[in-house]
């Protein structure tokens, strides 16, 4: 689906190309860059960034490897995995200082957030603060009842049919997209085990998470069936040292539910509850070493 918002041209070291989506908006007071869901492409995002835009709200929007404008497709012959991922976002964030030359707020929905932990503890330069919404981790032993056995279930199946098939086909199965076995591989490591430690990645992130001293805002969907309490819970727990605010979005007054994808359908009181909660910590446009 064609869209009509300027980008910004992205190419990293192994030649992966990509686009970020720029949301602008006149004296913007504040910038973001915004990580996607798993398998979900940069511009399912532009209304909820064009609603943050109204509200002084600089936006731009990661497009995953292998979704959209990336020039990467997840095959048999090519695969990559979190390292990639991260190395893609550490391009993009590159990108966006230089552009705005000032800090950010880091954003993701969803396998979006949980990058956005990964990322600012591998380095926090140029982050000011993170927006979480709708994140948890995967960790199959923190589901409640019958939705344990089932990721249980999941951490074996997924990685299994993305090595049969030569990619995970997300598309197919009702789950994420079209994803390459290495992500996959990574994903049920941190489902099975409750830490990230995905492969060949040199950092010890979750020893990055834990030192991290961000400013965080954690927006849980009341209806999300994808990310239960205690998912949500496992995730910030890992953030030990910042200061973490957590809120819950609830059913709108239509009746019309807050679960893990329909908040982006009428995002205003997601909006809302970011925009106050920035303009409550003083995370003003500022030099990247302010963070």
């Amino acid at each position: 689906m064609p869209h009509h918002q300027p980008v910004v041209v992205v190419t990293t070291a192994d030649q992966h190309r990509f686009e970020l989506i720029h949301v602008p908006c006149t004296d913007a007071r504040r910038c973001l860059l915004l990580l996607p869901g798993m398998g979900l492409s940069a511009r399912q995002y532009i209304t909820f960034a064009r609603a943050l835009a109204e509200r002084g709200i600089e936006v731009f929007i990661h497009e995953w490897r292998g979704v959209g404008s990336s020039n990467r497709r997840a095959s048999r012959r090519c695969s990559w995995g979190y390292l990639e991922l991260l190395d893609d976002i550490d391009a993009a964030r590159a990108a966006v200082v230089a552009r705005i030359d000032g800090a950010f707020v880091l954003a993701g929905h969803s396998l979006g957030a949980q990058f956005a932990c990964l990322s600012a503890g591998r380095s926090s330069a140029g982050c000011r603060a993170l927006v979480l919404i709708a994140g948890g981790a995967p960790y199959w032993r923190v589901f409640p009842g019958a939705k344990r056995w089932m990721m249980l279930g999941v951490v074996g199946l997924f990685p299994l049919l993305a090595a049969m098939v030569g990619h995970y086909p997300g598309k197919r199965i009702g789950f994420a997209g079209r994803e390459a076995r290495g992500v996959m591989s990574d994903w049920a490591r941190s489902a099975r085990d409750g830490r990230y430690e995905p492969g060949g990645v040199d950092q010890d992130l979750e020893q990055g998470m834990a030192d991290l001293t961000l400013p965080v805002l954690a927006v849980r969907m009341a209806d999300d069936w994808f990310v239960p309490a205690a998912s949500f819970d496992w995730l910030l727990g890992k953030l030990r040292r910042c200061e973490i605010t957590t809120t819950d979005v609830a059913a709108a007054s239509s009746g019309e539910l807050s679960d893990h994808y329909r908040w982006m359908r009428r995002p205003e009181r997601t909006v809302a509850t970011i925009e106050s909660w920035l303009s409550g910590h003083g995370s003003q446009r500022s030099a990247p070493d302010a963070c």
